[in-house]
This record gives C-alpha cells, sequence and structure tokens, in this order.
C-alpha cells in the first residue's frame, strides 16, 4: 500500500516531475501526459457516480448495479496510471498489469446492456441528464488518453506502451457510450439525435 505522508514537496516548481522509477522528466513529456490524462479520466467517473447518486429517475437497484461498475474501472484506470507513470522496462516486479481480462468484460457488460437499447439510426447528441451527459464527456477523454498511447506507440515503440492498454482505453470509451444509452433506456428519456445541415436548412 502506498503511504503518502504530504502532498507538496517543491519538486515540481521548476516544471519536471518524477516517475514511477525515480527518473525525473519535464511534466510536458508524453508519458506525463498520459497519465495525466489517465486521472482525468478518473475524477470524471468520480462525477459520474456523484451525479448518478443524485439521479431522481433511475431506480435504487439500478444506480447500485451503475456505481459498482464505475467503481472497479476507477480501479483500474489507477492501475494504468500507475503502469504509464514508469518508464519501459522498469516497472515494480510486484505490480499485477490489466490484461485481456479486464477489457473483455467492458465487452461484456456493453453486450448486456445492448440488449436493452434499440440500435441506433442516427449519431446521437452528448447531451441528456447529468449522468448521461457525464459520461459523453468521460469518454471523450478516455478517446484523447487512447490518442496520446497511439503516439507513443508510433514515436517510441511498442515498449512504450502495452497494446492491451490501448485495447483497454479503446473499449472502454465504447463502454460508457453504451452505458450513458443503457441509462436513457431505462429512465425513458428521449435522445437527440444529429440532423445533417441539409436536413436541418430544408424547407427554409
Amino acid at each position: 500500500m502506498v503511504r503518502i505522508t504530504r502532498v507538496h514537496t517543491g519538486g515540481g516548481d521548476k516544471g519536471e516531475t518524477s516517475l514511477l522509477d525515480g527518473s525525473r522528466v519535464s511534466k510536458g513529456n508524453p508519458r506525463v501526459e498520459m497519465y495525466g490524462t489517465i486521472d482525468e479520466l478518473n475524477s470524471q467517473l468520480g462525477i459520474v457516480r456523484m451525479e448518478l447518486k443524485r439521479f431522481n429517475i433511475a431506480s435504487d437497484e439500478i444506480k447500485k448495479s451503475l456505481d459498482i461498475v464505475l467503481g472497479r474501472v476507477q480501479q483500474e484506470l489507477f492501475d494504468i496510471g500507475g503502469e504509464c507513470a514508469c518508464t519501459p522496462g522498469k516497472l515494480p516486479s510486484m505490480m499485477v498489469l490489466i490484461g485481456e481480462e479486464e477489457g473483455d468484460k467492458l465487452v461484456d457488460e456493453m453486450n448486456e446492456w445492448l440488449e436493452d437499447i434499440e440500435p441506433l439510426e442516427s449519431f446521437i447528441m452528448p447531451t441528456g441528464s447529468a449522468p448521461v451527459a457525464s459520461l459523453h464527456v468521460s469518454r471523450t477523454v478516455a478517446r484523447r488518453a487512447e490518442r496520446i498511447a497511439c503516439l507513443m506507440l508510433e514515436n517510441n515503440g511498442k515498449e512504450a506502451v502495452r497494446i492491451e492498454i490501448i485495447s483497454y482505453l479503446n473499449r472502454l470509451s465504447d463502454w460508457m457510450f453504451v452505458m450513458g444509452r443503457w441509462i436513457s433506456a431505462k429512465c425513458k428519456e428521449e435522445e437527440v439525435l444529429w440532423t445533417p445541415l441539409g436536413m436541418r436548412t430544408k424547407g427554409d
């Protein structure tokens, strides 16, 4: 267990920070951008959980089931952030890494939710009730984290970031999108569909 005795050390006052292995890098380093974005995503999911707790439409059963899976994903994102905060080949030997099993779990949950959702006939607008709108923000942050990971892979080789992390983030964004649609379906919220410009201006 990590023990934190103080938060401010002054070590980052000049624009540098320490990675997990103790090496010092610029706060503009892509690896720092990567785990910083993972942290941002985790915080956004915290907002989703908060919005669900005060959501008046959903049943307590729905709230509880979603809070459990969201809590699990937050834990997994912390695992990923910790891994990404270390240079390749220098991970602590005791660290257990996210693998295919966690990504497969996301797919299984998505497939279960999709059974209750009507197929899409158009793109939907990133809006809705507070938890649904917050999930849309979260999924876009997940896509940004995925893009950063892909750039690290492209620029620094396969040792820079494991493909399991990229796969997990890709599935996680879809998972949050489907969860948002599932909440809307269960709560009988009407989704706002995208209307192409040509159709919006027809008849003007």
